[in-house]
């Protein structure tokens, strides 16, 4: 991974501090998140300590510092969403899930994120599980949706 962030930085020559959320989105992209070895590296570079580092990227929800899980779940929290339920949808997920969101459960299956709004207002509420959108979403279905996925997940790992 260093010698992948070491490419990366190569591409911003004489860097300043203006170039850091580019950096920081290219490195993203490219392993994921932004991981501690990534954020010291990228300090070293731009010569900024870390906690100036982890101060910007944390000013915006875009950047992640875990690794996401196999599968993505976004909950729409959008006004319609709201108003047919999403909280007690997103709070059933965390249940399911025993994560909250922005992290990643600890199989490494599901990353949680809550998200303003999906577009699909007339499906509400509705959740996006790698782009696959599920309307009507109630707390009673979430178990199931997250099983399926959990099924998906063992088929993959027996046929690997």
């Amino acid at each position: 991974m260093n010698t992948d962030i070491q490419h990366i930085l190569t591409k911003y020559p004489n860097a300043q501090r203006d170039d850091l959320i580019p950096i920081l989105q290219e490195v993203q992209e490219f392993i994921g998140f932004l991981s501690r070895e990534a954020v010291v590296i990228i300090g070293k570079y731009l010569k900024l300590p870390t906690s100036k580092i982890y101060g910007v990227a944390t000013f915006y929800n875009q950047f992640r510092f875990q690794a996401p899980g196999l599968y993505t779940i976004q909950v729409c929290r959008g006004t319609a969403c709201h108003v047919k339920g999403s909280l007690k949808v997103l709070e059933a997920m965390q249940r399911e899930l025993n994560i909250k969101p922005g992290e990643t459960t600890r199989d490494g299956l599901f990353s949680l994120e809550v998200v303003a709004c999906i577009g699909a207002c007339g499906l509400a509420p509705v959740i996006s599980i790698d782009g696959e959108f599920y309307a009507g979403v109630t707390q009673d279905k979430i178990k199931n949706i997250i099983d399926s996925y959990r099924r998906k997940a063992e088929k993959i790992e027996a046929n690997a």
